[in-house]
């Protein structure tokens, strides 16, 4: 899905927004899933399944990478989490679970280097709703 086909407008620019240049040069992928709050444990599992396409699409093997949370560490919110390699702690990918209207959007964020094309096949084939956000 491409940024004409963006479901929610506010959201696809708030994430834009993110995007723009830094030290990293990132790309993002908002998915969008009916989950609320009562489905924590789905969407954990949501996140860590998106998470390992885009390690995978950023050529990395998902099995050599790990969930940081915000549970973990007192400067992060609790819905944010990040993967990282397991050899270094390097980033891979961040996700900030946002409650959007009595569901949440999965909002992901990874370096421009990955395959962003291939990134969203992946998530679509898994059967999810995703907006990609190309960054500058």
């Amino acid at each position: 899905m491409t940024d004409a086909d963006a479901i929610d407008e506010d959201l696809y620019r708030r994430t834009k927004q993110l995007l723009e240049p830094g030290e990293i040069r990132l790309n993002g992928a908002i998915v969008h899933t009916e989950y609320d709050g009562s489905d924590e444990i789905e969407m954990m599992e949501t996140t860590i399944e998106v998470g390992e396409l885009i390690a995978a699409g950023a050529g990395h093997d998902p099995r050599d990478t790990f969930v940081y949370s915000g549970s973990d560490d007192p400067e992060f919110a609790s819905n944010q989490h990040q993967g990282l390699t397991l050899d270094g702690e390097e980033f891979v990918w961040e996700c900030q679970q946002l409650l959007r209207e009595g569901s949440f959007d999965l909002v992901f964020y990874y370096e421009a280097s990955a395959d962003h094309e291939g990134i969203l096949a992946d998530v679509e084939a898994a059967g999810y709703e995703v907006t990609g956000v190309e960054g500058e």
